[in-house]
Protein backbone atom coordinates (compact mmCIF):
# COMPACT_ATOMS: atom_id res chain seq x y z
CA UNK A 1 0.00 0.00 0.00
CA UNK A 2 2.89 2.47 1.13
CA UNK A 3 4.57 1.66 -2.34
CA UNK A 4 1.39 2.79 -4.32
CA UNK A 5 0.99 5.60 -2.50
CA UNK A 6 4.43 6.34 -3.77
CA UNK A 7 3.86 5.99 -6.86
CA UNK A 8 0.61 8.33 -7.07
CA UNK A 9 2.46 10.89 -5.51
CA UNK A 10 5.46 10.86 -7.83
CA UNK A 11 2.39 10.81 -10.56
CA UNK A 12 1.13 13.59 -9.81
CA UNK A 13 4.52 15.88 -9.54
CA UNK A 14 4.86 14.60 -12.84
CA UNK A 15 1.68 15.25 -14.02
CA UNK A 16 1.33 18.59 -12.45
CA UNK A 17 4.76 19.67 -13.67
CA UNK A 18 3.88 18.95 -17.60
CA UNK A 19 0.77 20.94 -16.71
CA UNK A 20 2.74 24.37 -16.17
CA UNK A 21 5.65 23.37 -18.82
CA UNK A 22 3.03 22.84 -21.94
CA UNK A 23 0.56 25.57 -20.76
CA UNK A 24 1.82 28.60 -22.86
CA UNK A 25 -0.89 31.14 -21.76
CA UNK A 26 0.36 31.61 -18.18
CA UNK A 27 1.27 34.87 -17.64
CA UNK A 28 1.84 35.14 -14.15
CA UNK A 29 4.53 34.20 -11.74
CA UNK A 30 3.71 33.95 -8.65
CA UNK A 31 7.17 34.32 -7.63
CA UNK A 32 7.14 38.05 -8.94
CA UNK A 33 5.51 40.32 -6.49
CA UNK A 34 6.26 43.83 -8.12
CA UNK A 35 9.21 43.72 -10.57
CA UNK A 36 9.24 44.99 -13.82
CA UNK A 37 9.48 41.36 -16.11
CA UNK A 38 9.08 40.41 -19.49
CA UNK A 39 9.67 36.98 -21.12
CA UNK A 40 8.70 35.33 -24.30
CA UNK A 41 7.12 31.64 -24.41
CA UNK A 42 6.95 30.61 -28.21
CA UNK A 43 5.20 33.18 -29.71
CA UNK A 44 3.79 35.01 -26.60
CA UNK A 45 5.17 37.68 -24.68
CA UNK A 46 4.59 38.39 -21.21
CA UNK A 47 4.30 41.77 -19.38
CA UNK A 48 4.61 41.47 -15.55
CA UNK A 49 4.19 45.06 -13.13
CA UNK A 50 4.51 47.52 -15.62
CA UNK A 51 3.86 50.94 -13.68
CA UNK A 52 1.08 52.83 -15.40
CA UNK A 53 1.47 56.09 -13.16
CA UNK A 54 2.15 56.79 -9.36
CA UNK A 55 -0.47 57.16 -7.87
CA UNK A 56 0.23 60.41 -5.16
CA UNK A 57 -2.63 61.60 -3.33
CA UNK A 58 -6.55 61.21 -3.65
CA UNK A 59 -8.84 63.87 -4.80
CA UNK A 60 -11.84 65.67 -3.79
CA UNK A 61 -14.06 63.15 -4.55
CA UNK A 62 -11.68 60.27 -3.51
CA UNK A 63 -10.79 59.18 -6.66
CA UNK A 64 -6.89 58.42 -7.03
CA UNK A 65 -4.27 61.11 -8.20
CA UNK A 66 -1.59 60.31 -10.03
CA UNK A 67 1.65 62.21 -11.34
CA UNK A 68 0.15 62.49 -14.62
CA UNK A 69 3.21 60.27 -16.95
CA UNK A 70 2.53 57.66 -19.40
CA UNK A 71 4.58 54.62 -19.60
CA UNK A 72 5.75 54.13 -23.18
CA UNK A 73 5.86 50.16 -24.22
CA UNK A 74 7.49 49.19 -27.43
CA UNK A 75 5.46 46.06 -28.46
CA UNK A 76 8.53 45.34 -31.12
CA UNK A 77 11.06 44.85 -28.66
CA UNK A 78 9.28 44.35 -25.31
CA UNK A 79 10.96 47.04 -23.43
CA UNK A 80 10.01 50.55 -21.66
CA UNK A 81 10.71 53.19 -24.12
CA UNK A 82 11.92 56.50 -21.94
CA UNK A 83 9.01 59.60 -22.02
CA UNK A 84 11.74 61.52 -23.81
CA UNK A 85 11.06 59.40 -27.04
CA UNK A 86 6.81 60.49 -26.18
CA UNK A 87 7.27 62.44 -29.46
CA UNK A 88 8.83 59.53 -31.86
CA UNK A 89 7.96 56.01 -33.22
CA UNK A 90 9.86 53.98 -30.81
CA UNK A 91 7.13 52.98 -29.12
CA UNK A 92 3.19 51.42 -29.61
CA UNK A 93 1.89 51.79 -26.76
CA UNK A 94 1.11 53.94 -23.75
CA UNK A 95 -0.36 53.24 -20.51
CA UNK A 96 -1.84 55.69 -17.39
CA UNK A 97 -4.22 54.25 -14.80
CA UNK A 98 -6.53 53.32 -17.15
CA UNK A 99 -5.92 55.36 -19.90
CA UNK A 100 -4.32 53.22 -22.62
CA UNK A 101 -2.76 55.50 -26.48
CA UNK A 102 -1.64 54.23 -29.53
CA UNK A 103 1.16 55.78 -31.27
CA UNK A 104 -1.21 57.81 -33.94
CA UNK A 105 -3.68 60.69 -33.92
CA UNK A 106 -3.42 63.23 -31.23
CA UNK A 107 -0.76 60.81 -29.27
CA UNK A 108 1.89 60.58 -31.46
CA UNK A 109 3.27 60.54 -34.93
CA UNK A 110 3.28 56.97 -35.95
CA UNK A 111 0.62 54.84 -38.10
CA UNK A 112 -1.02 53.40 -35.20
CA UNK A 113 -4.12 52.57 -33.92
CA UNK A 114 -6.50 50.01 -32.26
CA UNK A 115 -9.94 48.34 -31.34
CA UNK A 116 -11.16 46.12 -29.23
CA UNK A 117 -11.98 42.48 -30.31
CA UNK A 118 -14.41 40.38 -28.35
CA UNK A 119 -13.55 36.96 -28.04
CA UNK A 120 -10.59 34.63 -27.32
CA UNK A 121 -7.21 35.50 -27.42
CA UNK A 122 -6.08 32.40 -28.56
CA UNK A 123 -8.78 32.38 -31.35
CA UNK A 124 -7.08 35.71 -32.85
CA UNK A 125 -5.07 35.13 -36.18
CA UNK A 126 -5.27 38.48 -38.45
CA UNK A 127 -7.16 41.74 -37.80
CA UNK A 128 -10.88 41.79 -39.19
CA UNK A 129 -11.39 43.17 -42.15
CA UNK A 130 -14.82 44.61 -41.00
CA UNK A 131 -13.43 46.04 -38.03
CA UNK A 132 -11.93 49.83 -37.75
CA UNK A 133 -8.60 50.72 -36.56
CA UNK A 134 -9.20 53.43 -34.65
CA UNK A 135 -6.71 56.51 -33.78
CA UNK A 136 -6.46 59.05 -31.14
CA UNK A 137 -8.60 61.91 -30.84
CA UNK A 138 -8.12 63.20 -27.55
CA UNK A 139 -10.32 63.01 -25.37
CA UNK A 140 -11.55 60.02 -26.93
CA UNK A 141 -9.14 57.34 -27.60
CA UNK A 142 -9.18 54.22 -30.22
CA UNK A 143 -9.04 52.29 -27.14
CA UNK A 144 -11.79 52.77 -25.05
CA UNK A 145 -12.18 52.91 -20.89
CA UNK A 146 -14.95 51.03 -18.78
CA UNK A 147 -17.46 47.52 -19.96
CA UNK A 148 -18.81 49.65 -23.27
CA UNK A 149 -16.49 48.16 -25.59
CA UNK A 150 -13.62 48.28 -23.54
CA UNK A 151 -11.24 46.32 -22.02
CA UNK A 152 -12.08 46.43 -17.73
CA UNK A 153 -15.01 46.80 -15.35
CA UNK A 154 -14.93 48.99 -12.23
CA UNK A 155 -16.39 48.07 -9.19
CA UNK A 156 -17.17 51.37 -7.34
CA UNK A 157 -18.69 49.87 -4.02
CA UNK A 158 -15.28 47.96 -3.61
CA UNK A 159 -12.89 49.97 -5.90
CA UNK A 160 -11.39 47.28 -7.87
CA UNK A 161 -10.62 47.42 -11.54
CA UNK A 162 -11.05 44.12 -13.02
CA UNK A 163 -10.21 42.91 -16.82
CA UNK A 164 -13.54 41.64 -19.19
CA UNK A 165 -12.64 37.99 -20.09
CA UNK A 166 -12.49 38.04 -23.73
CA UNK A 167 -11.56 41.38 -24.65
CA UNK A 168 -8.60 41.29 -26.97
CA UNK A 169 -6.82 44.45 -28.01
CA UNK A 170 -5.81 44.93 -31.22
CA UNK A 171 -3.16 47.16 -32.01
CA UNK A 172 -1.74 48.78 -34.84
CA UNK A 173 2.03 49.49 -33.94
CA UNK A 174 3.95 52.75 -34.81
CA UNK A 175 5.25 51.04 -37.64
CA UNK A 176 1.68 49.59 -39.15
CA UNK A 177 2.73 46.27 -37.59
CA UNK A 178 -0.14 44.40 -36.33
CA UNK A 179 -0.73 42.56 -32.66
CA UNK A 180 -3.14 40.91 -30.49
CA UNK A 181 -2.83 41.89 -26.83
CA UNK A 182 -4.65 40.81 -23.39
CA UNK A 183 -4.64 42.20 -20.09
CA UNK A 184 -4.32 39.62 -17.49
CA UNK A 185 -4.62 42.14 -14.18
CA UNK A 186 -4.12 45.70 -13.09
CA UNK A 187 -2.68 44.62 -9.86
CA UNK A 188 1.16 43.96 -8.33
CA UNK A 189 1.90 40.45 -9.07
CA UNK A 190 -1.18 39.90 -11.24
CA UNK A 191 -2.96 39.20 -7.74
CA UNK A 192 -6.36 41.33 -7.55
CA UNK A 193 -6.87 42.64 -3.86
CA UNK A 194 -9.88 40.72 -2.14
CA UNK A 195 -13.40 43.06 -1.75
CA UNK A 196 -12.29 43.22 2.07
CA UNK A 197 -9.29 44.32 1.90
CA UNK A 198 -8.06 47.59 3.37
CA UNK A 199 -8.44 51.05 0.77
CA UNK A 200 -5.01 51.86 1.07
CA UNK A 201 -3.99 48.32 -0.07
CA UNK A 202 -5.96 48.53 -3.22
CA UNK A 203 -4.55 51.69 -3.77
CA UNK A 204 -0.94 50.94 -3.26
CA UNK A 205 -0.99 47.95 -5.47
CA UNK A 206 -3.16 49.18 -8.47
CA UNK A 207 -1.81 50.37 -11.84
CA UNK A 208 0.89 47.71 -12.14
CA UNK A 209 -0.29 46.16 -15.74
CA UNK A 210 -0.08 42.74 -16.22
CA UNK A 211 -0.39 41.23 -20.16
CA UNK A 212 0.24 38.95 -22.58
CA UNK A 213 0.42 39.71 -26.37
CA UNK A 214 1.44 38.09 -30.11
CA UNK A 215 2.16 39.62 -33.58
CA UNK A 216 -0.10 38.67 -36.36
Amino acid sequence: MKKNQILIAMAMVVSSFYACTEDNTATVDTTNNGTFKVYTVGNITSVQNLIADTIVGMSAQGQPVGTGHFTFFSLRTGAIVPNTDSATNNWDVAFRGTTILTNAGTSGPGAGGAYVHVGLFADVNAFNADSTVRTDAAPVYAIKTGSNKGWYVYDGANNLITPIPGRVLMIQAANGAKYKLEINNYYKGGVTPLTSATDAIKLSTQRYYNFRYSAL
